[in-house]
């Protein structure tokens, strides 16, 4: 495209910089370069690293001299428009403190850089424990990049197949036999088998309406995050109907999928019916058999305008039809001995088999690490 053809330049004289260094990149291999950005962001570092890194290097001891080379062009002063382009974006990156870590082959022992880590490890601690209703939109921004980096361990169920492991209390007697026959019928090496590990689906059912407004965009970067991290999660938005958003959230980047599933929830900021909702969820969806042996985990304040006999008939059918619900109310904070005041909530109580809170980065820190614990 003719307003590509600055970049194709740029493209061609980082390779002649390689080149120059000592890595053998030969014109194909620009070639496969630029065609590797075409579907990607030019102006993206992390697009533009890993582009050039998986088409120009070939030998493992070339990546400490692509590392050199693409800090030295890309990341210093030039003339050129689009090399502008890229500096500025680096720029509001670091001030917005989303620092652009290109993986290191060595380590570095300047204390400039430990210094500057060590204050950005202090702010994250201290964003981690702060409420999402206190934060700044800088420090919301923050968290968010943060959120995007968690790797959370779905929960697993062992079925009823086998599978060769090393130790065990079941032998494997077809592999002893054949081990065996092989010896001339010599007694061989006693082998064993376990239980196949396999995954839990995990649907996350997201409170959306007025009173999580202050909540609901950072519950919806976690739940992308969830979706990121493992195959089987379903993400549902609900305000006074159920919205499935799981398509949307398969989005390869985090601002273009909260926006399409922001646009795909009609009632954003709206009422609250989570009965209704529920039933919706448990009707169209529980019954096919998608919560069923799975993890249902309900992100709301209890604030429900409907039925309350609507909300209870819904939660007892979905904690027959699931493994675990899970409930995560923003109210309850950091207080230990939270009781439910809403009416939502005291009739949804029974059929909770726990309670968390989703007020802050901590509280999500939390749900990730007791998932892997909940198969």
């Amino acid at each position: 495209m003719p307003e590509r053809a600055p970049l194709v330049g740029v493209l061609v004289n980082f390779a002649g910089e390689l080149r120059s260094a000592g890595l053998a990149v030969g014109s194909g291999d620009v070639l496969t370069y630029c065609a590797a950005l075409v579907p990607l962001d030019p102006t993206d570092l992390l697009d533009l690293y890993w582009a050039g890194r998986a088409t120009l290097v070939t030998r493992h001891e070339g990546i400490p001299v692509y590392d050199a080379v693409f800090r030295r062009f890309f990341l210093a002063a030039a003339a050129d428009p689009v090399r502008e382009l890229l500096s500025i974006k680096a720029k509001t990156a670091a001030e917005t403190q989303a620092v652009l870590q290109i993986p290191a082959t060595e380590p570095d022992d300047g204390r400039g850089e430990e210094a500057m880590l060590g204050l950005m490890a202090s702010d994250a601690e201290v964003l981690r424990r702060k409420s999402f209703t206190a934060c700044t939109p800088a420090e919301l921004a923050a968290l968010r990049r943060i959120m995007a980096r968690i790797r959370l361990t779905p929960p697993r169920r062992r079925t009823r197949r086998t599978t060769a492991a090393g130790s065990g209390q079941a032998p494997d007697l077809r592999r002893t036999l054949r081990e065996s026959m092989r010896m001339h019928g010599d007694p061989a090496q006693l082998f064993w088998r376990r239980r196949r590990l396999r995954l839990r689906p995990l649907i996350l059912i997201l409170d959306v309406s007025g009173s999580m407004a202050d909540y609901s965009r950072n519950l919806l970067q976690f739940a992308y995050s969830a979706r990121r991290a493992a195959a089987k999660v379903e993400v549902f938005c609900f305000g006074t109907r159920l919205t499935r958003v799981t398509r949307a959230l398969a989005h390869r980047r985090p601002d273009d999928a909260l926006e399409l599933a922001a646009k795909a929830v009609f009632d954003w900021e709206g009422g609250t019916r989570i009965g209704d909702s529920l039933d919706t969820f448990v009707r169209g969806w529980g019954r096919r058999g998608l919560c069923r042996g799975g993890v249902v985990v309900i992100c709301s304040d209890g604030l429900d305008r409907g039925d309350p006999g609507v909300l209870a008939t819904a939660m007892e059918r979905l904690s027959r039809l699931s493994h675990r619900v899970v409930w995560m109310n923003p109210h309850k904070g950091d207080n230990q001995h939270f009781r439910p005041s809403t009416l939502g909530m005291m009739v949804a109580a029974p059929h909770i088999d726990l309670l968390l809170s989703g007020h802050d980065l901590n509280s999500l820190e939390e749900l990730a690490a007791l998932l892997p614990n909940l198969g």
